[in-house]
């Protein structure tokens, strides 16, 4: 394993980040306190050639076919750059759990009608698994797809859905087969305006505030055959598949929001003086800092780690639940020592230390919650 990048992909990120740096930081402040998603911010990204790091450049992307490496490292420069978490925590979504799955598991019409709208980024997708009763036991799934002539009748309720309020198209699972568990799971991709399909409003959340969040629900829905996502059944391996690749790249960006995060807090206790010092000579703050940065390098490692399995075609399923363990709480417990060191200013809207805290809470919680992830962990080591 070769953790050393070459010229090439240092130079790929540090274009990046100075796209990000210019491009995605203006009104931060206004758009988190107002719960605001930017059409504009997530068009020029598109126009810039984010939204193309997951598939093949043929369905509209600018750069040339990257491995999953690159667009590790890509997506880490991406949260470095951009001061609003929201911003990447979305494209992530997009890009891993509704355009790779489309690329991997769709039919070449589907690719060409659903896939190449996202890419260039006039649509916008969601991944609809989620249900009221059905968050960590997502075998308890009960929206329902009934098979009809022609296609298929979905009927029932999708929770907490990125980007469900504002999405054009929504891969959606459904149980076609209740009786046999997840192996009934099917996907299915809805586009917006569909009768009987209907999107929730975008909920107020502690954190994350610049990414539209809802409800999705299905009454009596008619889905035509042509817009199942391969076989019926198939739709847990779909998104067991696509999650190990998000985890990677969600907590890609996250990593880079750390480091952003730690050259913030260096700075500030170098210069803030209290009691005639720089507030840096104090032991309790520069142990806080160094455990910043220890945090830091070994959530690095983890993450480097999943991606060179991926990128070599290897499962990771137990590496990838300890990277989104180690690196989700991780960046709390950083975001609240940064706070700790910054002070009142650290507890002030305005100078975005405390954003990056409400920020952080989510991913605990989202595409699998720690819990989930020990139990993940303790379940695969007493199998051996």
């Amino acid at each position: 394993m070769n953790f050393s990048w070459s010229p090439e992909q240092i130079d790929f990120k540090d274009k990046i980040i100075a796209f990000a740096k210019e491009n995605l930081n203006d009104d931060i402040e206004e758009r988190d306190q107002n719960l605001s998603f930017s059409r504009v911010l997530w068009k020029k990204c598109a126009e810039f050639g984010i939204q193309g790091l997951s598939v093949p450049k043929k369905y509209g992307g600018k750069f040339k076919d990257i491995d999953l490496l690159t667009a590790t490292l890509a997506m880490e420069g991406l949260g470095y750059g951009s001061n609003d978490n929201g911003l990447p925590f979305a494209l992530n979504a997009q890009m891993w759990t509704v355009q790779l799955p489309l690329f991997e598991f769709g039919t070449e019409a589907q690719r060409e009608k659903f896939l190449r709208s996202m890419v260039i980024g006039d649509k916008i997708g969601c991944h609809a698994l989620t249900e009221p009763e059905a968050g960590s036991d997502v075998f308890n799934m009960k929206t329902h797809a009934k098979k009809v002539e022609g296609g298929y009748i979905l009927n029932g309720q999708k929770r907490l859905i990125t980007f469900g309020p504002e999405a054009d198209i929504a891969l959606v699972f459904a149980n076609v087969n209740p009786k046999i568990g997840k192996w009934g799971v099917t996907g299915f991709i809805v586009e917006k305006g569909t009768k009987g399909f209907t999107q929730g409003v975008n909920k107020s959340k502690m954190g994350l505030r610049t990414v539209p969040i809802g409800d999705l629900f299905f009454k009596d829905c008619f889905i035509p055959e042509e817009n199942r996502l391969g076989k019926e059944g198939s739709g847990w391996a779909i998104t067991t598949y696509s999650l190990e690749y998000d985890r990677c790249s969600i907590l890609a960006s996250q990593l880079g929001a750390m480091e952003r995060q730690l050259e913030t807090s260096i700075k500030f206790v170098q210069e803030r003086k209290q009691f005639g010092q720089a507030i840096n000579t104090f032991q309790s703050v520069s142990n806080r800092i160094a455990d910043m940065k220890l945090r830091l390098e070994t959530s690095r490692l983890l993450l480097y780690k999943v991606a060179w399995l991926k990128n070599e075609g290897d499962s990771a399923m137990l590496d990838a639940a300890l990277l989104k363990l180690q690196l989700s709480e991780s960046f709390i417990t950083s975001s609240l020592d940064a706070v700790r060191n910054h002070g009142g200013s650290g507890y002030i809207t305005e100078y975005g230390v405390e954003r990056n805290l409400r920020d952080a809470v989510g991913g605990v919680l989202y595409a699998g919650t720690s819990d989930i992830q020990r139990n993940i962990i303790s379940q695969l080591l007493f199998s051996k």
